[in-house]
């Protein structure tokens, strides 16, 4: 390859690393029309710390709403959500280990808080006439329902279960609030009505398995129509997760537009006749209407290769916001017309100039496993490419497991592909996206069966006549971590070197170390640890460090340094039986690098061991 040609038509490190989103997403706070349709308002870091910031839905330059870069009262917030009266914005921000409910004036743009429960806060909304909010605490241990009154923040504990109750919203004549109750696994939902000041609640539907890792999060609130006369809500009944509809009265559920494809993001009209939703499509998510008397969807938005997220209806119906970014194009707000699909651009998170013809688009792929199953992946090739050239491939493994590579942007594998590294993405088994049958291919079996979609990949990069397939790599974070770890003990000899970022090996300690959600998660994916010991050991690479001999590159935030079932005990086992580890971690941070400054230097390290392990 001429690499002065690879420079002069690649995107430089820190010009990748500047390419951050103006809008920072959050399926909890997804930027939000104000009441009277003047403006959106979302989050975003653009002057270097998450402020409130909003932008006329005519387009033009966002405004700065909270009290500027020293506000650290809006460092962490989340869950913002406006008044229906439009005078207020609450949030929830997280300090000193608790959360607190914030207020924001429109008038006058100042902040004030409302309510300190000396617990963590996962979710708020408000009351249909603005002078109440209901939120859900675990002051005591276990999330419960509480009210808070307004001007002065009165508070009242609605609930008192032993299990976890999240997610609540008033009904839209404002007296009742339906809330979420999870059973102790986390795998089963109940959307339980009560009296808006507390009482006894009655069951309105169940569902089940659907484990939902952040308690309430996958499920998300109860979705009322406008009206007060259906619940819409999330299930797998169908073996995809579909929104299905019931009377608030209870009743059989029915499916609002039934497809064989993962549906997410509801949101009603104002008038209660539609429901705006994302249906993705291997990874492309589109936006769809669905009628509320059921039916066939019509897509509003269909990118070739792209994604739609946090669809939100204008006050009058007539338009919907939304986020969308494709594989070369980060994240931006946009509008759609409803009724002419005409889409609408409201910020730009380009460098300026020609940036997006200097990125590369990646291929759409399907490949054969061992048995035969078929796995989507992403094939990068880069754009530098010579005939005769026989460069070196990278597998990038996702998080998760229970995840999935989209038609999303990566500035890091930009950056790998620019130096001249062809990079494969596959959703193994275990990936969400696919049906849930996929999905559960590899309980009790990680580090097994999809390790062997993992060998599948890179035999599939040896097919490419412009692929050196003796010069082979795998990386990931967290999940993409553990796997990269099982790659070097179980399957040696497969690749040339390795980089695992932010992984867990030893699931035995992480059992015994780890907080309550990933506990949850073993319990779901591996067996209760009292009687599935045997399966968490053969699912711990560190275990098996006798057999490897691949290279590899360990690194991590150095914030969970102390734990021995982090990255440093994988690295320890290694070390014991003299295999070639190098190992980094990066400070001021938590276990996953997240700061622009030290994402450089982790790219620049991995580039650098790669160099050294895959180059001739």
């Amino acid at each position: 390859m001429n690499t002065q040609t690879a420079r002069e038509e690649t995107l430089s490190i820190d010009q990748l690393v500047a390419l951050r989103p103006v809008v920072l997403p959050d399926r909890q706070q997804p930027p939000q029309w104000s009441p009277d349709g003047e403006q959106i308002v979302f989050i975003s870091n653009l002057k270097g710390e998450p402020n409130l910031w909003g932008i006329s839905p005519a387009g033009g330059f966002p405004t700065q709403l909270t009290v500027g870069i020293g506000d650290r009262r809006f460092m962490n917030s989340r869950n913002v959500c406006w008044s229906p009266d439009g005078q207020w914005m609450a949030y929830i921000s997280d300090r000193d280990g608790t959360a607190r409910v914030w207020l924001w004036t429109a008038k006058g743009g100042l902040s004030r808080e409302l309510v300190d429960l000396g617990a963590n806060i996962n979710a708020l909304s408000w009351s249909p006439d603005s002078k109440a909010l209901a939120l859900s605490a675990n002051r005591y241990g276990r999330y419960d329902i509480y009210r808070v009154e307004l001007p002065g923040g009165e508070t009242t504990r609605l609930t008192r279960d032993s299990l976890y109750e999240v997610y609540p919203v008033f009904t839209p004549d404002g007296g009742q609030i339906v809330f979420v109750r999870l059973n102790e696994s986390w795998t089963d939902h109940e959307v339980i009505i009560m009296p808006a000041d507390g009482g006894e609640g009655r069951v309105i539907v169940r569902d089940t398995d659907l484990f939902d890792y952040w308690y309430g999060h996958t499920f998300g609130y109860p979705l009322i129509s406008p009206d007060g006369g259906t619940l819409l809500f999330p299930s797998y009944r169908s073996g995809f997760i579909n929104y299905w509809q019931v009377s608030i009265e209870g009743g059989e559920p029915t499916p609002l537009s039934a497809e064989a494809a993962d549906q997410s993001e509801a949101a009603w009209s104002p008038d209660g006749r539609s429901v705006a939703y994302i249906s993705n499509q291997d990874g492309t998510l589109e936006l769809r209407l669905a009628s509320a008397d059921g039916g066939a969807a019509q897509t509003l938005v269909a990118p070739q290769m792209g994604v739609c997220a946090s669809p939100q209806w204008s006050p009058d119906g007539s338009q919907i916001s939304y986020l969308y970014q494709t594989p070369t194009r980060p994240i931006d707000l946009w509008v759609v017309s409803v009724e002419s699909g005409e889409t609408r651009p409201l910020t730009d998170s380009m460098l300026g100039g020609e940036v997006g013809p200097r990125l590369v688009a990646p291929q759409k792929v399907v490949y054969e496993s061992f048995d035969g199953l078929p796995i989507h992946a992403y094939l990068y090739k880069p754009a530098t490419v010579q005939a005769g050239d026989k460069l070196p491939g990278i597998l990038w493994i996702h998080g998760g497991p229970s995840s999935q590579w989209m038609d999303t942007f990566h500035p890091n594998v930009q950056y790998f592909v620019g130096q001249g590294y062809v990079v494969l993405m596959p959703n193994i088994r275990g990936s969400t996206g696919y049906g849930k049958a996929f999905e559960d291919l590899n309980k009790r079996d990680w580090g097994g069966d999809d390790l062997k979609d993992v060998i599948a990949g890179a035999d599939y990069l040896k097919t490419l006549d412009y692929v050196n397939p003796n010069r082979m790599a795998i990386t990931g974070t967290s999940y993409g971590g553990f796997m990269t770890m099982a790659v070097v003990c179980f399957a040696p000899d497969v690749f040339q070197a390795a980089v695992a970022a932010s992984g867990y090996g030893d699931r035995v300690a992480m059992y015994h170390e780890q907080e309550l959600r990933h506990i949850k998660q073993m319990a779901y994916q591996l067996g209760p640890f009292e009687t599935s010991q045997e399966v968490y050991l053969k699912c711990s690479p560190p275990y098996w460090a006798k057999q490897a001999t691949t290279p590899v590159f360990v690194l991590h935030g150095q914030g969970r340094l102390p734990q021995s079932s982090s990255s440093r005990d994988f690295v320890k086992a290694l070390e014991r039986e003299y295999k070639t580890v190098q190992y980094k971690t990066y400070p001021n941070e938590g276990y996953y690098v997240r700061s622009p400054a030290n994402t450089r230097q982790m790219w620049l390290d991995m580039r650098d061991f790669l160099a050294k392990h895959l180059r001739d």
